[in-house]
C-alpha cells in the first residue's frame, strides 16, 4: 500500500511540473497541437480536433522519459 502512496506523490510531482511549463512557457508552445498530421475540421455549427501527430510525439517523448527512469532506478 505505501508503494501506491509513492506513485501518486511522484505523478502529482510530475503535474505540477507539467503544470509550471505550461504556465511559464505556454506562448512559446503554441505549435504543440498545430502539427502535420493533426485533424481539424471546423464548420459552420461543428468543431472536430484530433491531434494525431502530437498523441504520437507526446508518447514517444513519455516512453523516452520512462525508459531513462528504468534505467536509473
Amino acid at each position: 500500500m505505501q508503494n501506491a502512496g509513492k506513485y501518486i506523490i511522484t505523478l502529482g510531482i510530475v503535474f505540477v511540473i507539467i503544470g509550471l511549463l505550461f504556465y511559464f512557457a505556454g506562448n512559446k508552445l503554441n505549435w504543440l497541437g498545430k502539427l502535420p498530421g493533426d485533424i481539424r475540421l471546423e464548420k459552420e455549427n461543428f468543431k472536430f480536433y484530433f491531434p494525431i501527430t502530437t498523441l504520437v510525439l507526446v508518447t514517444i517523448l513519455i516512453n523516452i522519459i520512462i525508459k531513462i527512469f528504468n534505467f536509473f532506478k
